[in-house]
């Protein structure tokens, strides 16, 4: 994470971990028996499995606050979320979440409701989402009704997540657990795609994570959830199957780190340069149009 900087200092938690885009940390002076744990988005940003050395400034309370408004929205689902402002350290204000200590599950969820990305690339080859078939004749953005459960196996930082069959999740967290964590999943994406129709968006897939909560026994909801980092979002004005759509997310990013203008390689090892100003502009104002049209409420 080389000129990102380190994650900051925080009077009374002890920092013990860093992924991508966010860094947690536990209680001072807990020994691993605490059940709490404290969320810290960061305004890092990752493609292609980098994290790049440009921030995008706001992005991680822009991600915690849409977390948190979707928490509300899925109000009877059991999820993580302990406190978003009750003993968060000032310096984090915003962007932290005290949460419950979970045990989470190997297992990426996703429900697509729409054909693009790595899905697209499979069917295009066998006709199949993780090994589910689908209709002949789908392209870019053709809608898949019902949506689909398509997991993949969580890689390690820096590596690719592998998908996989409904049946490889049944051999890792056994039969029961793996349907709830199907039924859930949908559960969610079927609602979040419709209050996101409502206000001019596409929902075409997202990701979500599960743990046991070790206190209650439940199933239950972590992680962020409904983000542009964890969801693909389209403008339904501009829907258009047949062709990639324009997305609320980190596309700038991607296109530029592809197109000449980067001169990178994202096939080779070398890290991705830094991201001109204007890309850092443009992608902060889709990740605040997106948290303004989802929620109605202006970003400040």
């Amino acid at each position: 994470m080389s000129g990102i900087g380190t994650a900051p200092e925080l009077p009374g938690w002890r920092h013990v971990y860093s992924g991508k885009v966010r860094d947690l940390y536990v209680p001072a002076g807990d020994d691993g028996a605490g059940n709490r744990v404290l969320v810290v988005a960061s305004d890092r940003i990752s493609a292609y499995d980098h994290v790049l050395s440009s921030i995008i400034p706001d992005k991680g309370r822009i991600l915690t606050q849409l977390s948190l408004w979707w928490f509300d929205q899925l109000g009877e689902i059991p999820n993580h979320v302990i406190s978003a402002r009750v003993g968060i350290p000032a310096a984090v204000a915003g962007r932290a979440m005290i949460c419950k200590k979970l045990e989470m599950y190997p297992v990426e969820c996703i429900a697509r409701g729409y054909l693009t990305g790595s899905g697209l690339a499979e069917y295009r080859s066998s006709q199949t989402v993780c090994s589910l078939p689908l209709p002949a004749g789908l392209v870019d953005g053709s809608r898949i009704e019902p949506a689909i459960f398509t997991p993949s196996a969580k890689a390690e930082q820096g590596e690719h997540d592998e998908n996989i069959t409904y049946e490889a999740v049944e051999q890792t967290v056994g039969a029961d657990t793996a349907e709830q964590l199907r039924t859930l999943t949908l559960d969610i994406y079927t609602r979040a795609e419709a209050i996101a129709r409502q206000r001019g968006i596409i929902l075409a897939d997202t990701k979500v994570e599960f743990g046991l909560d070790p206190e209650t026994g439940d199933v239950t909801l972590g992680d962020e959830v409904l983000t542009p980092d964890s969801s693909r979002f389209w403008d339904a004005a501009l829907y258009s199957p047949g062709r990639a759509q324009p997305s609320f997310d980190k596309q700038y990013v991607r296109d530029w780190l592809t197109s000449p203008a980067s001169g990178w390689d994202k096939a080779s090892d070398a890290p991705p340069p830094a991201l001109p100003d204007d890309v850092v502009h443009r992608t902060r104002e889709r990740y605040v149009e997106a948290y303004e049209r989802l929620t109605g409420q202006a970003f400040v």
